[in-house]
């Protein structure tokens, strides 16, 4: 295999979609150091697991060779993005923007290399472009094609009001291609149509276009519902050690390879091996144990990493409990509660298919005996200990 089919393949790894793959293969192909940029609105203060799968592709293209920009959009965050919304964005307000953007720089060099990173921020050109410059600007895309995009055309057909200014954000992020004279933009799936109007700005002004590299959005501890600190399936990228491991650890085993994928910067070929080793009989829970430490460390340290496992280990490998298992009192009917309901109730699962789903997966405990009846009834009267994978514990009486 040659240096630009490894480098294809390590970049094509966890992707979504490249647009277009054989221009970035003449791109590699050419030896020169390309432009590769990820712009980043500063709307929260805080990341997790799911915003650094970007974050990792960045990195990648860094330890190939490439330039790498970590765009602020301190610009385009006081329009607001209005990518997958129904109703108008709240712009934030300059100290929002400066507060966050000063929190995002110290999160994300846990993995970017600070000495290679560009860190830029949109207001430079959009400062200078002016009032006449945004005019030429929306001079260069029609109101039809922005109402090809998803989100505006549902508003549109339900009669819900589109701001004339929401239609200036992918123009926004598109010009910025055009300012840094884009090699790669990156963004998760959400964001191909602002992407694609980069791709069209830039050949308008004389560029070749970028190529587009969009990635999936990270599944949650759940499996299912994309990571989002509002379903509490994250995991903080600020979290204690002990705490990030022990997360790790109660993903199912499917789910792993998936993360892996997306997470992990051990090479195809080691992937590939760790694969086989488990389908020749290695247990599961041994390479999970390899993807908690690696996340550890890369947020922490070596030595907190090697402590989160050693923690793990003497606690739960052992059958041991937590001291602190929270309480619960499930108020039911004559007939009891369903065991579903009662791992919903007790937040152990975010909704009784889930909890079917655990079950069914053998994820689901009752005093440390599997249980693997979904129709299950709790009687009145029942107290015992509830446990959902490795990690999640209630104390639960049902009256």
């Amino acid at each position: 295999m040659n240096d630009v089919q490894a480098a294809l393949d390590l970049i094509a790894r966890g992707t979504d979609e490249i647009i277009k793959t054989e221009e970035l293969a003449e791109r590699l192909e050419s030896g020169r150091q390309l432009k590769i940029k990820v712009g980043f609105d500063p709307t929260a203060p805080d990341l997790h697991l799911g915003h650094t799968v970007i974050i990792n592709k960045m990195r990648v293209f860094q330890d190939l060779g490439h330039e790498v920009t970590f765009l602020i959009g301190d610009f385009t965050g006081m329009i607001g993005d209005p990518t997958g919304k129904n109703v108008t964005r709240k712009p934030l307000t300059p100290e929002q923007i400066k507060a966050n953007a000063e929190t995002y720089a110290q999160q994300v060099f846990k993995i970017l290399d600070r000495e290679k990173t560009k860190v830029r921020f949109n207001s430079e050109w959009f400062n200078e472009l002016g009032a006449d410059g945004m005019i030429r600007l929306a001079a260069q895309y029609t109101v039809a094609r922005m109402l090809e995009r998803d989100d505006f055309n549902k508003r549109y057909k339900a009669e819900q009001p589109i701001s004339v200014h929401e239609f200036l954000y992918p123009l926004a992020q598109g010009y910025d291609s055009v300012a840094l004279e884009c090699d790669v933009e990156m963004g998760g799936t959400d964001q191909k149509f602002n992407l694609l109007v980069g791709r069209h700005l830039q050949a308008q002004a004389g560029q070749a276009p970028q190529v587009i590299i969009t990635l999936p959005l990270l599944e949650g501890l759940d499996g299912v519902q994309k990571m989002s600190k509002s379903l509490d399936n994250y995991i903080g990228i600020t979290e204690a050690p002990d705490e990030m491991f022990g997360k790790v650890m109660s993903i199912s085993d499917e789910l792993m390879w998936r993360w892996f994928d997306l997470l992990s910067f051990r090479s195809n070929e080691e992937l590939a091996q760790l694969r086989a080793d488990v389908e020749g009989g290695r247990n599961p829970r041994d390479v999970k144990f390899l993807l908690g430490e690696e996340i550890v460390e890369r947020f922490h340290d070596r030595a907190a990493a090697e402590a989160a496992r050693e923690t793990f280990i003497a606690r739960f490998k052992g059958g041991q409990m937590p001291d602190d298992i929270p309480e619960k009192t499930l108020d039911a009917g004559a007939e009891g509660i369903g065991i579903a309901a009662a791992l919903t109730a007790c937040s152990l699962t975010a909704s009784n298919s889930e909890a079917f789903r655990m079950i069914k997966q053998g994820g689901v405990r009752i005093d440390g005996e599997k249980v693997d009846d979904r129709n299950l009834q709790l009687e009145l009267g029942f107290e015992g200990v509830l446990q959902v994978g490795k990690r999640k514990f209630c104390k639960a009486r049902v009256r």
